[in-house]
């Protein structure tokens, strides 16, 4: 008698147990996975950040014929740059900016060799033409080069080329490892929520039996996914936030060289915390929702 009047209440805490079992369980999966993706999230927006810099330091040198020195020449040429597909910016340096530019490569005593030089001043005008992406380095180049009045271009030829597809291709490749990563936590997280689910398949049925309708059995599982999906986000939030301002502050901002300067962490910890916390409440909530579905589909 006494084991059949507590054998409901075990089975009640026995019940309680697994199903906060289960929620720990898919919390953690949230957790882990949610960390795995604001590490490569972090690092693929940085190396995007490192690779737009580089190639906003790459420009078109381009040198104006001695034939074409008039102002209105040079109005003309800058004017038929700037409307070339592709071009960002176009900065005017005239000849005598080229000439005190390159003297101030030298020492005084080597600067006074080259004053006989400052009456006839051998340098060109030149253009300097920064494009929207460093793909269109060549392409940009060949059609400067067919404007009248040009002499020569110089952008670094292939080995610009090389630098800037090397770089786009580090870029593509970090984004698509990160979205490959979101896929696989969505996939961990929705199977461990189904097990959840799957935990609590009798009480479904007996819901059902009861009269009760699709959307009302649905709701709690779903609150319940975005809840399991937020409490795994708080973890690898506060991991990213802290984590990411302590190895900035480490390393000055820098990474080998002042080439690859990092996003400041602010606030760039806090878009990175909303990207986190938003995705752990949609897997949490997409897993539920197909989850559940799958108990609801036999027609009354």
């Amino acid at each position: 008698m006494i084991n059949k009047f507590f054998r409901p209440i075990k089975e009640g805490f026995y019940g309680v147990g697994r199903h906060a079992a289960m929620s720990i369980s898919s919390a953690s999966a949230v957790t882990i996975t949610l960390l795995i993706i604001s590490v490569f999230l972090m690092f693929s927006i940085n190396v995007q950040q490192f690779t737009k810099d580089i190639e906003q330091t790459v420009q078109i040198a381009v040198m104006v014929d001695y034939t074409h020195e008039s102002q209105e020449q040079l109005d003309a040429i800058g004017i038929e740059i700037s409307n070339i597909e592709g071009v960002n910016e176009v900065t005017f340096s005239s000849k005598d900016e080229e000439f005190q530019a390159y003297l101030d490569g030298f020492d005084d005593d080597q600067k006074e060799l080259f004053e006989p030089f400052k009456e006839d001043n051998p340098m060109h005008h030149a253009f300097y033409v920064s494009v929207d992406e460093g793909s269109l380095l060549k392409t940009v180049a060949d059609e400067i080069q067919n404007i009248e009045g040009i002499a020569s271009i110089n952008y670094g030829g292939e080995s610009a080329i090389l630098v800037i597809n090397a770089l786009n291709s580090v870029r593509t490749g970090g984004a698509i490892l990160a979205i490959a990563l979101s896929l696989l936590a969505i996939f961990l997280i929705q199977n461990t929520i189904k097990l959840t689910i799957f935990a609590r398949s009798d009480e479904i049925a007996i819901m059902r039996n009861v009269g009760a309708k699709n959307q009302f059995i649905r709701s709690p599982f779903l609150i319940e996914g975005i809840i399991i999906g937020a409490l795994g986000a708080i973890i690898p939030i506060f991991i990213s936030i802290y984590g990411y301002i302590y190895i900035y502050k480490s390393l000055g901002g820098v990474i080998i060289s002042k080439m690859f300067v990092m996003i400041p962490p602010h606030p760039f910890v806090l878009q990175i915390a909303v990207i986190l916390l938003g995705i752990g409440m949609v897997v949490g909530f997409i897993g539920s929702f197909f989850s559940v579905n799958k108990y609801l589909r036999w027609k009354r």
